[in-house]
């Protein structure tokens, strides 16, 4: 029976460091890791989308958590298939994305020694965290228009999961197909066979590009459920609009059963908030640790059933 961790997806985020939970004198770059890590057992590091990590900074997130905190490190944008800028890469790498400045790139279009490169420069600086045992997995986000329909995309995810033979991954789908009934246990099986977690995923279920609330086990090590809120601007208003959303007690009650079922599969589950408006995300994750029966910065053995109702 498997371990529940409980945390948010960003530690730096601006509204969240200008929110005011962060105490007085905890409020650098040293600080603030310090206290989430002693609220919380687990995070997502968002900022590796953007641009790639560093092995300076896996170092002193090291550093800076206790043994058997948890970062889960979301993919950079170039190995997910995502748009991404020249100027997101170091200079050296610049030229090789030929007009790349917009639209949306076909996985097919990136050049593979050109995703070589970044592979091992993004792997190589996550080592620290891999060594010390921090990392709780790699984050591969795929984006809305690739679909389990489409070759390329199915070519695409198997290449990934070469790439990171060795190292824990989980993936989470953008378009709805992957987990509707027609499809969902071809997509469960491939996970399987690459021994890769799938992510569960709350949203608003009220849009045509919804993802339905499933919560499949396709990797013994760990299962991941991201709460992204559910907010109807999904999809077409800003991040802040995208991401509103103050989680109720009833709607974190509806995990509380999916994430036991997850956690009787699994050897961890971690639920991750979204919702980054302010301090909206680690209310709510303070909110569901309070359901799981979990105090503060600790993980919730799957037997402790305080809070369930």
């Amino acid at each position: 029976m498997g371990e529940i961790l409980v945390g948010t997806c960003s530690w730096t985020d601006r509204a969240l460091v200008s929110s005011g939970w962060y105490p007085p004198g905890l409020r650098d770059a040293e600080g603030r890791l310090r206290h989430y890590a002693a609220q919380f057992p687990v995070v997502e590091v968002d900022a590796t989308y953007y641009s790639l990590p560093s092995a300076r900074n896996s170092t002193l997130w090291t550093e800076r958590t206790p043994d058997g905190f948890r970062f889960d490190v979301k993919a950079f944008s170039l190995l997910t298939g995502h748009p991404t800028t020249p100027n997101a890469l170091p200079a050296e790498l610049r030229d090789a994305l030929p007009g790349r400045r917009g639209g949306r790139p076909r996985p097919a279009d990136i050049d593979p020694a050109v995703l070589d490169e970044v592979w091992q420069r993004f792997s190589g600086a996550l080592e620290p965290l891999k060594r010390s045992g921090r990392l709780g997995t790699l984050l591969f986000q795929f984006p809305p228009w690739f679909t389990p329909g489409d070759a390329q995309s199915k070519a695409f995810l198997a290449q990934c999961a070469w790439r990171t033979a060795g190292w824990p991954v989980a993936v989470e789908f953008r378009h709805p197909a992957w987990w509707q009934e027609d499809e969902r246990a071809k997509t469960e099986a491939t996970l399987k066979d690459w021994d890769m977690s799938a992510v569960a995923v709350d949203m608003t279920q009220k849009l045509p590009t919804s993802i339905p609330p499933v919560t499949p086990v396709t990797s013994p090590g760990l299962a991941v459920a991201r709460f992204h809120g559910r907010n109807d601007a999904w999809g077409t208003g800003t991040k802040e609009e995208r991401f509103r959303h103050t989680y109720a007690p009833e709607e974190l009650r509806e995990w509380i059963p999916r994430l036991h079922e997850m956690a009787e599969q699994a050897d961890e589950v971690h639920a991750l908030f979204n919702n980054c408006c302010a301090d909206a995300a680690v209310r709510a994750a303070e909110s569901m640790r309070h359901l799981l029966g979990a105090p503060a910065g600790t993980r919730l053995p799957h037997g402790r059933r305080q809070g369930l109702v």
